[in-house]
């Protein structure tokens, strides 16, 4: 039986024809998602969403220039005539196809996969199999946006979210959170049928909260969210802006800012932000505490900068910890990024009821000292993610009773008293990392220049937001 890799790698194989007309690595899925939503919808027997005379049939057979030509004007029409998610998919869709029989030999080739097969596994599963390829495509650039499978699950099976609860992602990329979130979910309810129909509702329309500012990627996360069932909203738009602001309050929040500089998404206006920054990771850890109701509780991939960066660093990791009861940092072994050098944790917390003293300790989980050099060669696995998920617990709210594994173990308790003397620096190590002096295990080159332009991007940031200060202009929240 035809697997969902074996698909993927067939779908891949088709970026080469791609390539052929000119179309590059950053266009290829967006290119593909048009032509496989329109297989897609034939495949489930949902060709019904889509107007008569602009299906996949009415375009497989056409032929040559006619078939290039309806094409583009099927993508207009869909972007003006379709209705709900499918004209929302489709809002200023174009082709880069400029030659006839590519176009032609994509059409031909889809229609010749094994969907059968596809369908057993999951059309689900198959698109998100071929986001996860392209981001880990270096050349692409799509890492930025996608977190490991693994990883993900981490925090979904840490965090535990609930039927009933509202789930939010500000960054939501291509929605692989908020689609684990929703698998997790259905199993523990048969697939929803364990709810009252009312519930049923809630979890299909109305349980989960997306924003993402990037256009193309919000249109993937539009089609990964359809695929796996996943109706509710998805925003276009800019979580550190009004749009922010207006979101519904979350009691479970699951995320993955972006790295890096703000660019692309204009000036933010959030005026509900204590602390002004120029840091987009600050930013968005204010959001997220902001936002959840009292008891919400929090899982969030930052990157070490936001553990100890000073002046309005240290105020805001000051109000988290007043606000809130952050209760395990896990610092995340480094490579696990396509494309990127950074250094990463996740950050657990829950609201508090009230804004005042709620973090008595914080336990850190070190999974980055003596871990293997992860990439293509050692890939990442849910395994690796074993040993902290037991010293986790199993109370998502992490109250569960915890040891502390000493200097020589990987997990160990901080109270707050002692975080406060280290001027509220949460970059705790403790562990001696061999790999640090093994020159065999040093990053790729690639990866040691990605993390020099990150430093230097975040310092420049930073060296903007102060002359803007110095200047009385408005600061980039």
């Amino acid at each position: 039986m035809t697997t969902t890799q074996d698909i993927v790698a067939k779908l891949w194989s088709l970026c080469h024809v791609l390539r052929d007309d000119g179309i590059t690595y950053h266009e290829y899925v967006t290119e593909l998602t048009f032509l496989l939503f329109l297989k897609m919808t034939k495949e489930t027997d949902k060709d019904g969403q889509l107007p008569k005379g602009y299906r996949w049939d009415d375009l497989a057979a056409r032929d040559g220039v006619e078939q290039l030509a309806f094409y583009r004007s099927l993508l207009v029409h869909l972007g003006n005539e379709g209705s709900g998610r499918v004209k929302a998919i489709f809002n200023d869709a174009n082709t880069s196809l400029r030659q006839p029989k590519n176009l032609s030999k994509l059409v031909s080739d889809i229609d010749k996969l094994d969907w059968y097969s596809a369908r057993e596994e999951g059309l689900g599963d198959l698109y998100e199999g071929l986001l996860e390829r392209n981001a880990s495509e270096k050349k692409s650039g799509a890492g930025q946006y996608f977190t490991p499978r693994p990883l993900i699950e981490c925090m979904v099976n840490c965090i535990k979210p609930q039927p009933g609860e509202v789930i939010q992602d500000p960054a939501a990329g291509t929605g692989g959170f908020l689609i684990q979130a929703d698998r997790s979910i259905k199993a523990a309810t048969d697939d929803l049928y364990d709810l009252p129909v009312k519930q049923q509702t809630f979890q299909r329309k109305h349980a989960f909260v997306g924003v993402e500012l990037v256009p193309d990627t919000h249109r993937l996360l539009l089609m990964n969210c359809l695929l796996h069932g996943v109706n509710s909203e998805m925003l276009l738009g800019d979580t550190l802006s009004p749009t922010g602001e207006h979101l519904p309050k979350a009691d479970v929040v699951l995320t993955n800012p972006p790295f890096g500089t703000k660019k692309g998404g204009g000036r933010p206006t959030r005026d509900d932000f204590t602390h002004v920054t120029g840091n987009k990771q600050l930013a968005f850890l204010q959001h997220i505490y902001r936002t959840l109701k009292p008891g919400g509780r929090a899982a969030v991939v930052l990157p070490d900068n936001v553990l100890f960066e000073e002046g309005v660093g240290t105020r805001i990791r000051a109000d988290l910890m007043e606000k809130c009861n952050l209760h395990t940092i896990l610092r995340l072994p480094t490579g696990i990024f396509y494309a990127q050098g950074v250094k990463t944790n996740v950050l657990f917390f829950t609201r508090g009821k009230t804004d005042e003293g709620n973090t008595k300790q914080v336990w850190v989980y070190d999974l980055r000292a003596n871990m293997p050099a992860f990439g293509k060669r050692t890939p990442l696995t849910h395994d690796h993610f074993a040993e902290f998920e037991k010293a986790f617990g199993r109370k998502s709210d992490g109250t569960s009773k915890r040891t502390d594994q000493g200097s020589d173990g990987r997990f160990r308790c901080f109270s707050r008293d002692e975080i406060k003397k280290r001027g509220n620096n949460l970059d705790i190590s403790w562990l001696k990392d061999d790999n640090a002096s093994n020159h065999d295990e040093l990053p790729e080159p690639e990866e040691i220049a990605a993390m020099i332009r990150e430093r230097l991007a975040t310092a420049m940031e930073e060296m903007e937001a102060l002359t803007a200060l110095l200047e009385g202009e408005e600061v980039e929240a």
